[in-house]
C-alpha cells in the first residue's frame, strides 16, 4: 500500500514540475482557431453554463459482494455565472459558482439521500495566451462547503483557494489547487487530516477528444505520503454530442462531508456532461 502511494506521489510531483518548467506549449494543429474560439467565449459569453463536470453514476465497492450498504448513486451538478458583461483589466473576469454533490442510497429501504454537499463560491479568473496559443488559467476562489445539517451531523468549512491549469500538449493538461482553510464546523475540526490541504492531477485526452483519462490526488495533512485518489475515464459517444459515458474510481477519505473521516473505495459508472472547453477541479 505504501509503495503504491509513493509511486502515485512521484507521478504527481513530476507532472507538476514539468508543467512549471514548460514556458512554451508544443504547437498543435488548429491552435489559433481554438484560441480565437476561447477568447470569443470569454469576451461575449455565454454568461451561464457548466463549471465542474456534471455526472450521474451508480456503483459499489470493488472486489466485494455488492450489497445495499456498499452500493449507491453519486451525482454532481455544477454551474457558474459571470458577473460582468465584459472582461475586466488583464482580460480577467469574476464569476459565481455553485456545485452540489449527492450520495444517494437507492438500494436501501425508502431510498434515502445519504448526504448532500453544497459548495457555493465567488472567483476571479485570468486566462493566459502566448503567441496565439492558450497557456493556461489562474483562478482565485473563495468558497464555502457544508452539508446543510444541524446537530451532530453538521459539517462545514471555508477555503480561500488558488487554482491553476496548464495545457502541456493537445493531449495533456496538468492542474493544481492549493487552499487556506477556515474551519468553522464544530464537528469537523480535523477535516484537513482527511479532506486534505492541496490537490493536483493530470488529464490525458486523445487528439479527437473521444476518450479522456484523469487522475487527481488530494494530499491529506501530514508529512507521510497519504493521498485520496480519484481515477476517471470518459468516452464521448458522438462528436456532435456532449454526452459522455463515464467511469470513476474513488479511493480514500473525504468523498462526502458527513463521512469525511471514513475510508471509501467505490467504482461507479454512468454518464457525464462536460464544460465546453475545460473542466474545473
Amino acid at each position: 500500500m505504501r509503495f503504491r502511494l509513493i509511486i502515485i506521489s512521484l507521478f504527481f510531483l513530476l507532472s507538476g514540475l514539468y508543467s512549471t518548467l514548460s514556458a512554451q506549449l508544443i504547437p498543435v494543429e488548429d491552435q489559433k482557431e481554438f484560441v480565437d474560439s476561447l477568447k470569443k467565449e470569454l469576451d461575449y459569453g455565454p454568461y451561464f453554463g457548466l463549471y465542474k463536470d456534471n455526472y450521474f453514476t451508480v456503483g459499489t465497492a470493488p472486489f466485494r459482494k455488492p450489497t445495499a450498504m456498499n452500493s449507491d448513486v453519486k451525482f454532481q451538478i455544477s454551474l457558474a455565472i459571470r458577473l460582468t458583461d465584459t472582461v475586466l483589466p488583464w482580460d480577467s473576469f469574476v464569476f459565481l459558482m455553485y456545485t452540489q454533490k449527492t450520495l444517494w442510497n437507492v438500494f436501501q429501504n425508502s431510498m434515502p439521500m445519504r448526504d448532500l454537499n453544497f459548495n457555493p463560491g465567488i472567483g476571479w479568473s485570468k486566462p493566459f495566451f502566448s503567441k496565439d496559443r492558450y497557456v493556461g488559467k489562474l483562478t482565485l476562489l473563495v468558497e464555502h462547503e457544508s452539508n446543510g445539517r444541524d446537530g451532530d451531523e453538521s459539517r462545514s468549512w471555508n477555503r480561500i483557494s488558488i487554482y491553476g491549469s496548464t495545457i502541456i500538449d493537445e493531449w495533456l493538461m496538468v492542474h493544481a489547487k492549493f487552499w487556506i482553510p477556515v474551519i468553522d464546523g464544530m464537528n469537523n475540526k480535523d477535516i484537513l487530516d482527511y479532506c486534505g490541504i492541496y490537490q493536483h492531477g493530470v488529464v490525458i485526452t486523445t487528439p479527437n477528444k473521444k476518450f479522456s483519462f484523469g487522475i487527481t490526488g488530494v494530499k491529506r495533512k501530514g508529512w507521510n505520503l497519504n493521498f485520496n485518489t480519484i481515477f476517471d475515464f470518459s468516452w464521448r459517444v458522438h462528436e456532435k454530442s456532449n454526452l459522455n459515458l463515464f467511469a470513476q474510481y474513488y479511493n480514500g477519505y473525504g468523498e462526502n462531508l458527513l463521512d469525511y473521516n471514513q475510508f471509501h473505495s467505490r467504482l461507479r459508472v454512468g454518464i457525464i456532461f462536460k464544460p465546453k472547453f475545460f473542466s474545473e477541479f
